[in-house]
């Protein structure tokens, strides 16, 4: 599992389920009046508030956050986890808002009191996590602040020898000045041969190295051929190897050694 790969929605909803745990431990309901020595159940103790709204939330969390971080997560039915999660996630809410307007479940008459008892704090924690939760699921996808990476891309182990790239004195590396064929020197003809006076020697292609970048958030790699279905994406927290620059777009390499042109290459990371 690939944390790299979460965003920052992601780290909102780890949050509301970390404060949705603490709350479940919390008062299920208060009652004016009552004696601090009262022995108030907590959210554990009633099977729809267990049910409906702590398992249903801490669910939603574990299924949105698996689905992103593998590389391939399983599917139920044909569909992914995430949107299970999500609807996991609005369930966990909108009971929540239920019971705390309900907390005793229907009961006119709680221990001798004309009212109902009142929603206590472990359910009103309870509903903010949920409703925190709810709201981070729904809008990662849709809010550019929450799709971007949550942790920082790691630095490559070796960057000055990226993945499928020649070590820089050998031979390959785009940066070294290679011996033509014929044993000529540097920068001469086939043979060794000065060009003629007066003809200008053809100017040199710039030089390009491999570099290591990571990409902000998820973006499609097309093929060199120009077809306009992607072979592959390209996630945050990753690194991939640029091995080719043509105009903006960057040839990248990708772990698995399937290559393609990464046409939107702005705000990238260098390695």
């Amino acid at each position: 599992m690939n944390i790299r790969s979460l965003t920052r929605g992601d780290g909102v909803v780890i949050g509301a389920a970390v404060l949705l745990f603490i709350a479940s431990f919390l008062d299920l309901y208060s009652i004016e009046g009552a004696p601090d020595s009262a022995d108030i159940p907590s959210l554990w103790a009633s099977g729809p508030v267990l049910l409906g709204v702590v398992l249903a939330g801490l669910i939603a969390a574990a299924l949105i956050v698996v689905a992103r971080g593998l590389r391939q997560p399983p599917k139920v039915a044909g569909l992914e986890l995430a949107p299970f999660g999500v609807a996991f996630a609005v369930f966990a809410a909108w009971s929540a808002l239920g019971n705390v307007f309900d907390p005793a479940g229907g009961a006119d008459n709680f221990g001798g009191s004309s009212d109902g008892p009142d929603a206590g704090l472990g359910l009103i924690l309870a509903l903010v996590a949920t409703l925190v939760m709810a709201g981070a699921a729904v809008a990662t996808p849709l809010v550019p602040a929450l799709k971007g990476a949550l942790l920082p891309p790691a630095r490559p182990a070796a960057p000055q020898q990226p993945y499928g790239a020649q070590p820089p004195s050998g031979y390959g590396y785009p940066g070294a000045q290679q011996a033509p064929f014929g044993g000529g020197q540097p920068g001469q003809p086939f043979g060794g041969q000065q060009p003629p006076q007066g003809q200008p020697a053809a100017a040199p292609a710039p030089d390009f190295s491999p570099f290591w970048f990571a990409v902000p958030v998820p973006r499609p790699l097309f093929a060199e051929d120009g077809s306009p279905t992607p072979i592959a994406e390209l996630a945050p927290g990753t690194w991939y190897l640029a091995v080719e620059q043509r105009g903006q777009a960057l040839v990248a390499q990708t772990q698995d050694g399937r290559r393609g042109v990464l046409q939107d290459t702005s705000g990238i990371q260098r390695g």
